[in-house]
């Protein structure tokens, strides 16, 4: 077995390692994409909810996965260790798809929360056994979660395309298993492969004996399991998760001002509440960029032709699976713009890259909110200028998801990765659940009943978000300097 001296002087720019932990979390991507494609047009098809219950009730389950991530990270910290916990959830999320698969109808939400346990405790752990994988100044981070970003997103583009074909035009009980069955392949990749991880992601209770380590370990498997009907009652009532994700986020908030507190070095509480800062960014980000599953679902479910550049292809379908391609396509692109930019000392910081993401997002929710001048008598409009909204949108998620990750990291100490990779993912939880608000007024704001009417609320919906999205990336700019100056060294 390698030590972690060993892996993290690799020669060359990726670590092997780095193959392996990307190939596993690609095949998780195809299950989640999938998941989350089908869930709103799954809810408005086959279980008959209207689409603004739908909408909240999407954002109530992305809230819940996401949320579990900060859970699941701090589990993973404290008692099992990254590798158990990813092979904990791994199994979950397969019996989760294969409940759903069995019954879709009448088993879809005790599926949903079994999901939403095993991706809580797979999702946070491989993100954090990346930046393991390199030295706290290692140049090479940057490159190595840009290429683990786009690696991954060709499960999330596999995935966005198949499980909604099957499920539109096959059988839902194929759509649900083929993500249990992808999500088999990457448990087994990963048993397969861990052994090059070294000690990376064992137990961190080395230090009890193995019968007081492994009677904590098996209760936290049993408290998840036994908190899975309370998930189903609160995922069932979107109420129940408002109240949920707010004493979620009082207590986060307060574990994390604890941690920070406990370094007992200013240089380091002030990394923290920079790393913080991101984080809090990240969120809104994600209230405005996570209608994709959501409202724009809906929105290509009923207001889109199929012909995209001449081609007959589904539009939710696209609608899925576009973002996934263009960050595969575009990855590489804006890795090679940045290195030319820092060639010419004109590379912007990250602070500065976050606030570009939000600006090209205000520009693509525009371009959304465009489609309804290229629409027809019936409501019915472009694909193309759909499509092309998304290539923008992927621009502005690459200024700041892959370096997001990256920085978190770098400003964090070791020992709170996974706290730090949980808060990261409980950003996006929060995100999400704004998100499912957001599009439930927006279907709300649809007074008519004919798709002309639709087109003309869900498009003056998108107008507000890129206004929304462009304040913010306005203010982050803005405030650029002050947070600068918290980061100190770490670029």
């Amino acid at each position: 077995m390698q030590t972690i001296e060993e892996i993290q002087n690799f020669k060359g720019k990726y670590p092997k390692q780095l193959w392996y932990l990307f190939t596993v979390e690609m095949w998780e991507r195809f299950c989640f994409y999938g998941m989350r494609g089908v869930l709103t047009f799954f809810m408005v098809d086959q279980l008959k909810l209207a689409e603004d219950v739908s909408n909240l009730q999407y954002g109530a389950i992305q809230a819940f996965v996401y949320a579990f991530t900060f859970i699941g990270g701090i589990f993973a910290d404290k008692v099992l260790g990254f590798k158990k916990s990813l092979v904990f959830g791994g199994i979950v999320m397969i019996l989760g798809n294969l409940l759903i698969a069995f019954s879709p109808q009448t088993l879809f939400y005790y599926g949903i929360a079994f999901s939403i346990i095993g991706t809580g405790f797979f999702k946070p752990n491989i993100s954090s056994m990346v930046g393991e994988l390199y030295h706290t100044d290692d140049p090479r981070r940057d490159a190595g979660y840009g290429m683990f970003y786009a690696g991954i997103n060709i499960g999330g583009f596999l995935g966005g395309i198949l499980c909604i074909y099957l499920g539109k035009f096959y059988s839902w009980q194929l759509c649900f298993l083929s993500a249990a069955i992808v999500m088999f392949l990457g448990l087994v990749t990963f048993m397969m492969t861990k052994k090059h991880l070294g000690p990376i992601g064992d137990s961190p209770l080395v230090q009890l004996t193995d019968s007081k380590r492994k009677m904590r370990e098996i209760s936290v498997y049993v408290g998840s399991i036994l908190s899975i009907p309370l998930i189903y009652t609160m995922v069932r009532n979107t109420a129940y998760t408002d109240y949920f994700m707010y004493t979620i986020g009082i207590v986060a908030l307060a574990y994390f001002a604890f941690e920070t507190f406990n370094i007992k070095n200013i240089s380091g509480q002030k990394k923290l509440i920079a790393a913080f800062s991101f984080i809090f960014f990240y969120f809104l980000f994600n209230a405005i960029y996570e209608q994709s599953g959501g409202s724009l679902s809906l929105f290509a479910k009923d207001n889109l032709s199929s012909n995209l550049l001449g081609f007959t292809v589904d539009p939710n379908a696209v609608n899925n699976s576009s973002n996934t391609l263009f960050v595969i396509l575009l990855s590489p692109i804006i890795g090679l713009i940045w290195l030319w930019l820092a060639k010419q000392k004109l590379e912007p910081n990250t602070l500065i890259k976050f606030g570009i993401g939000f600006l090209f997002l205000s520009a693509s929710f525009y371009i959304f909110y465009y489609t309804r001048f290229f629409a027809d008598v019936n409501g019915i409009t472009s694909l193309n200028v759909f499509t092309f909204a998304y290539f923008i949108t992927t621009i502005g998620e690459l200024c700041l998801g892959p370096i997001g990750m990256s920085i978190i990291t770098k400003l964090s100490p070791k020992r709170l990765f996974g706290m730090m990779m949980g808060l990261w993912f409980l950003a996006s939880a929060f995100g999400q659940l704004a998100a499912g608000k957001l599009g439930a007024e927006i279907s709300q704001s649809n007074t008519g009943t004919t798709l002309l009417s639709k087109l003309q609320s869900y498009t003056d919906g998108y107008y507000t978000l890129a206004i929304y999205a462009l304040v913010a990336g306005v203010i982050l700019i803005s405030i650029s300097p002050l947070i600068k100056k918290l980061m100190q060294d770490v670029k």
